[in-house]
């Protein structure tokens, strides 16, 4: 298997960066829908499977098994084929239905819970589920994203050290939180480069990781049902919450300003860095990254299809009323 993770560390990472147009400062992102299987998530995907092999947590035989209805889960049915892993995924109604479908091509099981938990998501009764099949399947390894250290490990010597080569000065980081992988390890390696950076954490409401109120969240890929324990390793300066709203302008304008096409958590931070700077006054014109995590093909269907944008908001307005 060894032979075959280094063939796949070849396709993931090294993505480009590019210059956007935004008035009064100078933005660049960083495309990471470029890597292996489409998403950021790879390089955490890489990084977990690799260390427990070597470990000697995960042989040929071991089942694989974690809660994700998104990137992380599709990162890891592409890698697992690749090594000729079993991998069962653990998903929820919340997922794309392209997502799905692309999980149900890629392995042999995925188990769809219907349940939701305390919070009003389903990420508890999926994590629930993974702890029953890991007890039914004595070699078993459950990546855990939400808990490992390997996932934070993965940004901080891969995309981390790739910013920090890319760039002399940066100012500002905004960051998408989910598992909270990307943003502990991105902001220790860049921190130790730019101790003056900014990082802005960007998440959504509804989600529990800054201690906000639980509601019930609609879009994928952003925000979590439970704080993270790999949070406590992220160096974090200011903290946005992004309405569901503001995402979905978010991702629109990025096509129409950019012409990127995204996923639901790069509008997000988009949304994030244009309310940022509209109602902040800074000095000169800072330089600021963002990452597009992954492609917005996955949520044609919902973000970018005006029907089911209205009818989230519609129950998002019944919600609050």
């Amino acid at each position: 298997m060894l032979a075959s993770l280094q063939k796949i560390s070849g396709l993931i990472g090294n993505t480009p960066v590019v210059e956007l147009n935004m008035p009064g400062i100078s933005l660049f992102t960083k495309l990471e829908y470029r890597n292996y299987s489409g998403s950021i998530k790879d390089r955490a995907a890489l990084s977990i499977l690799s260390n427990a092999i070597r470990n000697g947590k995960v042989n040929s035989e071991t089942l694989i098994v974690e809660s994700s209805s998104g990137n992380f889960a599709i990162a890891l049915a592409r890698i697992c084929k690749d090594l000729g892993l079993s991998f069962i995924p653990v998903i929820d109604p919340n997922i794309n239905r392209e997502n799905e479908a692309m999980l149900r091509l890629f392995t042999d099981k995925v188990v769809k819970v219907e349940k939701e938990d305390s919070t009003g998501g389903y990420l508890l009764t999926r994590i629930e589920t993974v702890k029953a099949l890991c007890a039914q399947h004595p070699n078993s390894f459950w990546t855990n994203q939400y808990d490992n250290p390997d996932n934070f490990k993965g940004y901080y010597n891969t995309l981390g050290k790739e910013i920090c080569d890319r760039f002399d000065r940066l100012d500002y980081m905004f960051i998408a939180v989910s598992s909270c992988g990307t943003i502990s390890g991105i902001s220790q390696k860049v921190k130790e480069k730019f101790p003056d950076v900014t990082i802005v954490a960007v998440d959504i409401e509804g989600s529990v990781i800054f201690n906000i109120p639980p509601q019930k969240r609609y879009v994928s890929g952003l925000g979590s049902s439970k704080v993270p324990s790999i949070l406590e390793h992220a160096i974090i300066d200011e903290v946005m919450i992004v309405s569901h709203e503001e995402l979905v302008t978010g991702c629109h304008e990025l096509v129409k300003e950019q012409n990127i096409f995204a996923g639901a958590s790069s509008g997000a931070v988009y949304a994030a860095i244009k309310n940022y700077f509209s109602s902040h006054a800074v000095q000169g014109t800072p330089v600021t990254l963002f990452c597009c995590a992954d492609r917005g093909d996955s949520y044609v269907n919902n973000v970018y299809d005006r029907k089911w944008v209205n009818n989230m908001m519609e129950k998002l307005s019944k919600i609050k009323a």
